[in-house]
Formats: structure tokens, C-alpha cells, sequence
């Protein structure tokens, strides 16, 4: 019979291993889940990819998001 393997992730801010069956998946402590939180919202985190939805795209100048993108 082959063994089962158990799902663990490090800790995306201290690096700690986390057991899937830890409460704080994927973070190892409610702390590290804050400063987690905190750079999402400070903007530390970015999606680098640039916005390609017409919808979005529909009411802007075509000059100023080419500008944007050179940045």
C-alpha cells in the first residue's frame, strides 16, 4: 500500500513549514496571516501584468495608459 503523503507548504512570510491540517494554512501563526494582510494592503504586493479588459480600457485615452506602461 502506498503511503499517504501530507499536503505542507512553507510559510510565505517566515518560512516555517505548515501542515495542511493547521488551522493557519497556508501561514504558520495568525501573525504572519497579518503581515500577510498588511502588504496586500500597503501595495507591496502588485499584479504586474497590465489590465487588457476592453471594458476597463473603453473610456481612457489611448496616450495615457501606453504611458503608464513605459513606466
Amino acid at each position: 500500500m502506498p503511503k499517504k503523503k501530507l499536503a505542507a507548504l512553507r510559510c510565505p512570510i517566515c518560512k516555517t513549514l505548515v501542515l495542511a491540517s493547521d488551522p493557519e494554512f497556508p501561514f504558520c501563526s495568525d501573525r504572519c496571516r497579518t503581515i500577510d494582510l498588511g502588504k496586500w494592503a500597503s501595495g507591496a504586493y502588485r499584479i504586474s501584468s497590465p489590465i487588457l479588459d476592453p471594458e476597463v480600457l473603453e473610456g481612457l485615452d489611448p496616450a495615457q495608459y501606453r504611458r503608464d506602461d513605459e513606466e
